[in-house]
């Protein structure tokens, strides 16, 4: 089954296009609405990377990516409270079976009668150490600031990171909502995504029994794993993409949502792994332009800093200025 068949691409394609896109001018002026996210619930999106035998999709990388895509074209703040779900899923599923919390809410998130959110985000941030875990009464205490979290209102539990005095990380769930040691800011302003329903939240000796605890790492590892996957681009910056070079009619539709090239993947946005990771979109930023002659490709070299994004947007998609250094590409 080719990517673009897939029974969930179809599915983001319907609740796109009858749902997220017509009504994302008003979201954007206000919140998420619970109705948008008990469609996706509905969909099965919430399971497109979870395990069949747990109740998900099990579909390929590539179906995930392009719901991604899709769903942030057409709603990007609904995009944005979703995708903090296919995290917490990922780490259950790969967790030892038997775990206790793997078998309390591994199901639940994949079929979608949960919704999950992330909290770990500020472990990125060492030396500093935003959140501390300690050891406490056969489980773990959480002290400090997450300085954001999205999805409050929204989400069922959360997947909850802090740092110990051992220099490791400790991933457990807890419920998300106030509690005896959790306190929620009121709503971010935020320059994009205000209706995300982002907030900070302060931690106050919230304790999670040991039985909640998913993993356990030493904060180096986490650093390893999670700097491709917080570096590299992400589908849904394609799907916004799409989607402006739509609204702008800078493409015929024989030229939208354009295949990859011919080989089919490319090395990571970074460069620093060589295992496939991303499609190659070299037509994505110019429609109609040879792969390597756009603003950017798989292929091409980036452009200066400067040209981002004042320079692009008022050049509002004309012809490539002389002296683009961008070369062929060799897919």
């Amino acid at each position: 089954m080719t990517t673009s068949t897939h029974p969930l691409v179809t599915e983001a394609h319907r609740l796109a296009a009858e749902l997220l896109a017509p009504s994302a001018p008003r979201v954007d002026q206000d919140v998420v609405p619970a109705a948008h996210i008990e469609e996706i619930r509905r969909s099965g999106i919430l399971g497109v990377s979870a395990p069949r035998e747990s109740g998900g999709a099990g579909a390929p990388d590539g179906v995930a990516r392009e719901v991604a895509e899709i769903l942030a074209g057409a709603c990007c703040s609904t995009w944005f409270v979703q995708t903090q779900h296919h995290t917490p899923v990922r780490m259950l599923a790969r967790a030892a079976p038997g775990l206790a919390v793997r078998e309390r809410l591994l199901r639940p998130l994949a079929t979608g009668e949960l919704l999950a959110g992330i909290a770990y985000a500020h472990v990125r941030a060492h030396p500093r150490v935003p959140v501390r875990a300690t050891a406490d009464r056969g489980g773990v205490r959480f002290d400090g600031t997450v300085p954001w979290y999205t999805g409050w209102g929204l989400n069922d539990v959360m997947l909850l990171a802090g740092v110990t005095d051992s220099d490791e990380v400790v991933f457990a769930f807890a419920d998300a909502r106030e509690q005896p040691g959790l306190r929620a800011s009121a709503p971010m302003r935020l320059v994009a995504l205000t209706a995300a329903r982002t907030v900070s939240l302060t931690l106050d000796g919230l304790r999670v029994p040991e039985e909640a605890v998913v993993l356990r790492t030493a904060r180096e590892e986490f650093a390893r794993v999670d700097l491709p996957r917080s570096t590299n681009t992400t589908p849904a910056v394609f799907g916004l993409a799409y989607a402006a070079l739509d609204l702008l009619g800078a493409r015929p539709p024989s030229l939208r949502r354009p295949t990859a090239c011919a080989r089919g993947w490319t090395r990571s946005a970074t460069g620093r792994t060589g295992s496939p990771t991303t499609p190659c979109r070299t037509s994505t930023w110019r429609s109609g332009w040879h792969c390597g002659r756009g603003r950017t490709s798989c292929c091409a070299r980036p452009r200066p800093r400067r040209w981002w994004p004042g320079a692009a947007a008022r050049r509002a998609w004309t012809a490539p200025p002389n002296g683009w250094r961008g070369r062929r590409c060799s897919c």
